[in-house]
């Protein structure tokens, strides 16, 4: 199968190694300005991985036009803007797979249906989503993955494909369930980050377990399987951001609590707006998104927040 990736960041690096380890003909792509693409051009070497001899570097995006799967790995407020950039190239049954975590802040569209809208009816769109980091996959750590599409055929095809030893994929049949539990995700991350900073890691139980339960409200509002926040999308993604050490997201929580900078892209920043606006729209109460929203945007303080949490009114869990 011929792949070409587009983000030579560090989950599309990961995906570039990981598909090319797989026996597929893979094509990275990057823009002449970024310094990941050239240190790849210049010594075959990024951040994380080594990338090998057999995979092809590209800065042309003409390149996209002899894929028959195009794999997108771009910060999530940036795809709809390089869709439109693909418009003058010849791109047609193509499969656009989609690699990152988030809603569109400015009016609440899950990725997927931008690039049904920017693709257009001749291809075909996928979400790859669940835990892992680059670092653990490129050390032979294995982990297990969703593909999910409104096309059945589409999933069953790249979930074939794809899996091997290092990744195990499961059949996705719930794209709003899965595309919002893995955006909202981030923000539990840097609810996970407020708290390690407050010195309240014990916490972090409660937070899963409530997490999951509202994020799971608001996609059964919305009109997805509220199971799907306790899938690999959302719950099963935690580990990979509320405890670990790799997690942009919870380190970007830790940081913004200490007033220390932290400039790695950290997704669940924008997506918490998105995620309040949804839950205005669909009547959900979301109470640690907002307390997150809150703390990011309202200059409300941590402490103030996470005690507003404690001072809802009681109620039973489930």
């Amino acid at each position: 199968m011929k792949i070409t990736v587009v983000g030579p960041g560090r989950w599309g690096s990961c995906i570039t190694w990981y598909l090319n380890r797989t026996g597929h003909e893979v094509t990275l792509y990057g823009r002449k300005t970024s310094s990941a693409m050239q240190s790849y051009l210049q010594t075959g070497k990024g951040k994380y991985i080594e990338m090998p001899n057999s995979v092809k570097l590209s800065t042309d995006l003409s390149s996209l036009e002899n894929a028959e799967v195009i794999i997108i790995s771009i910060p999530s407020q940036s795809l709809r803007d390089f869709l439109r950039e693909l418009k003058p190239y010849s791109l047609k049954n193509k499969i656009f797979v989609l690699c990152m975590k988030g809603i569109e802040v400015t009016d609440g569209k899950r990725l997927s249906q931008i690039a049904e809208e920017e693709t257009g009816d001749a291809n075909k769109v996928a979400v790859w989503l669940g835990p892992g980091h680059v670092q653990e996959f490129y050390n032979g750590i294995p982990n297990c993955m969703v593909i999910d599409s409104n096309d059945a055929s589409v999933t069953e095809k790249l979930v074939n494909e794809f899996s091997s030893d290092l990744i195990r994929f499961y059949y996705g049949n719930d794209l709003i369930g899965n595309e919002v539990g893995a955006a909202a995700k981030n923000v539990i991350g840097i609810a996970a980050g407020i708290l390690d900073g407050m010195n309240l890691t014990t916490l972090k139980g409660a937070l899963m377990s409530r997490g999951t339960r509202e994020i799971a409200r608001l996609i059964a509002a919305m009109g997805g399987n509220e199971l799907s926040a306790y899938g690999l999308c959302h719950l099963g993604d935690y580990e990979a951001t509320v405890f670990s050490p790799f997690s942009h997201n919870r380190q970007f929580g830790e940081a913004f609590v200490k007033g220390e900078k932290f400039e790695s892209l950290a997704e669940g920043y924008y997506t918490v707006k998105a995620l309040v606006m949804l839950g205005d729209k669909y009547g959900v109460e979301l109470p640690i998104c907002k307390a997150v929203h809150a703390v990011l945007y309202e200059n409300e303080s941590a402490e103030k927040a996470i005690g507003g949490l404690f001072s809802r009114s009681l109620k039973q869990e489930f």
